[in-house]
């Protein structure tokens, strides 16, 4: 008796898969070398930081604001740290907690972010210890206040050139504090100087 093989032929049947656009590449907000500088900020060590000192001048860097002045849970470097360098320093005091008043420097870090950019050779850092909460904050206070944006439109215009995170807390005192009437307010009163 003759066998008889049959070969069975699988058919691969290919999967319809719609073509997408390419991610768009993320474009740092500040200037190239921008990774390099959140690492070496990360980082506790002494050595380092006197690298990322060479960063800076290297990048001209002429205005900083240190949105995590102090030192626990901060970038513990201050107006002192920069005195070898031709560089105008704010620092801020905050901690990264949804319940710190963050809020109480809105005016004056939009008026020193402002006051720098408002001059094409300066060239602004600002900080804090991961760069996405607290100096986040702070940048999108100055969007708002100095360019009239709202909450949704600032965290939108710097969410597509960088990855951020403020927490609830400082994005509800964004929304609370933004207000016409409160600001309006901070304008009558007049601002201190930085």
């Amino acid at each position: 008796m003759a066998s008889h093989s049959s070969k069975r032929c699988a058919t691969v049947k290919k999967k319809f898969v719609p073509k997408t656009k390419p991610p768009e590449p993320v474009v740092e907000y500040v200037t190239p070398g921008g990774y390099e500088l959140e690492k070496i900020l990360n980082r506790d060590c002494m050595e380092q930081l006197v690298f990322y000192k060479y960063h800076l001048k290297k990048l001209g860097m002429t205005h900083i604001l240190n949105a995590a002045e102090g030192t626990w849970n901060n970038v513990d470097t201050g107006a002192e740290y920069y005195s070898d360098m031709d560089v105008v320093y704010y620092g801020v005091v905050a901690e990264d907690t949804p319940t710190f008043d963050l809020s109480q420097y809105f005016f004056s870090a939009a008026q020193f972010i402002d006051q720098t950019l408002n001059i094409p050779e300066n060239k602004l850092l600002v900080h804090c210890v991961m760069g996405r909460s607290r100096s986040a904050t702070l940048f999108l206070a100055y969007l708002m206040i100095c360019k009239n944006m709202t909450v949704v439109d600032a965290v939108d215009h710097v969410k597509r050139r960088r990855r951020i995170i403020p927490n609830w807390g400082f994005l509800k005192q964004l929304r609370h504090n933004t207000s016409a009437t409160c600001f309006g307010k901070l304008l009558r009163e007049g601002a201190r100087e930085i």
